[in-house]
């Protein structure tokens, strides 16, 4: 089988059964839900540490009934497998990242903000270094003044990878704990100052 026909098998097989995966992972969990949601008519931006990601659409459902949000996902084979998992969840996406062409990822996002999107972000993503904020999540919300949320989840029983952002899938029958902050306003913040507080605040999960 040549590779760009396994590729497109793998597009239609592996998010509907990664969707469906979530799915299980999500029903036979318990949840421990202590995000402090604000109700908005204006975008956010949300964030979490890329290893993080997987449990984050039941979050975001808490914030919006009805999903409208695109999420910055790198552009390479296993980002589009992460794209068409999260389309199962109503979600869309900006392809890319903010270390390879991160111009034109800012702009995007910028104006899918300014057209009223929410914004789903990792800050040490898709790359790394693990858990270092990087500066295309600041840049977005100071050019559109948009405020950010962050979010942690962190289950009870878990496998981990061995990779560089440590990804983690929940098991079932344990719990799921959900963190998040209220809505942070970067705006008028020096890039450090913005940074350093993103930082801190994440590593408190309990903030």
């Amino acid at each position: 089988m040549g590779k760009k026909l396994f590729r497109a098998i793998a597009l239609i097989i592996v998010p509907f059964l990664g969707a469906l995966f979530i799915r299980l992972i999500y029903l036979t969990n318990k949840k421990e839900l202590e995000p402090a949601v604000v109700e908005s008519d204006t975008p956010l931006i949300f964030a979490c540490w890329h290893g993080e990601l997987l449990m984050l659409p039941y979050l975001y459902q808490r914030y919006r009934k009805v999903p409208h949000a695109k999420v910055l996902i790198s552009s390479h084979f296993d980002g589009q497998l992460i794209s068409k998992t999260i389309e199962y969840f109503g979600l869309d996406t900006i392809a890319g990242s903010t270390n390879r062409n991160a111009a034109k990822v800012l702009i995007q996002g910028i104006r899918a903000l300014k057209d009223g999107y929410d914004i789903g972000i990792t800050p040490d993503g898709p790359k790394g270094p693990r858990h270092q904020v990087a500066d295309g999540i600041i840049v977005m919300a100071q050019k559109t003044g948009t405020k950010i949320v962050l979010i942690r989840m962190l289950p009870t029983k878990y496998w981990q990878f061995n990779s560089w952002d440590k990804f983690t899938v929940p098991k079932p029958f344990g719990t799921l704990k959900y963190y998040a902050t209220l809505p942070i306003d970067v705006t008028g913040m020096e890039l450090e100052e913005a940074r350093t507080l993103l930082q801190e605040r994440l590593q408190n999960y309990e903030a």
